[in-house]
């Protein structure tokens, strides 16, 4: 019951994100000063899809199904690893929230990257809730406060 909690947590929070990053709130977040992709882009084409491909190969008690389910794990992974990079770049980041929200994308990922290289599904789903805890910190101040 936890594991499918912590997995809508992050399916809400994502979508939560993607839909805040597409309003005016914060001018900083809505695009990089000269790169094309939109943070709501970024969000929708990378990030929520590397989460769910997570989730649907380690999430509740789930684990990867032979080698290539292990690599695709791992590269979902580190595609999220990169996107924590990719939204510190280009003034995207409009303050410190962000950004320690993206310190701790950066960190989990890289806590799931080796996790997976030892095969270690349960390792990974640890991962997995401070993937879903960085997407929280951002959410909680763009989204829920009131600005």
């Amino acid at each position: 019951m936890k594991k499918s909690f912590v997995f809508a947590a992050g399916i809400i929070a994502l979508t939560g994100l993607a839909l805040t990053l597409s309003s005016s709130q914060v001018t900083a977040q809505k695009k990089g000063k000269s790169r094309p992709l939109t943070t709501a882009q970024l969000m929708s084409g990378l990030v929520k899809p590397q989460l769910v491909a997570i989730q649907g190969h380690a999430g509740g008690e789930k684990t990867p199904e032979g080698e290539d389910g292990w690599k695709s794990l791992t590269t979902s992974i580190a595609l999220l690893n990169e996107s924590s990079y990719t939204m510190m770049e280009d003034d995207r980041c409009p303050d410190k929230i962000w950004a320690d929200a993206c310190q701790i994308l950066r960190k989990a990922t890289a806590s799931g990257l080796q996790a997976a290289a030892k095969k270690d599904a349960a390792g990974v789903r640890e991962s997995i809730a401070g993937i879903t805890a960085s997407c929280k910190a951002c959410h909680t101040e763009f989204k829920y406060k009131k600005k």
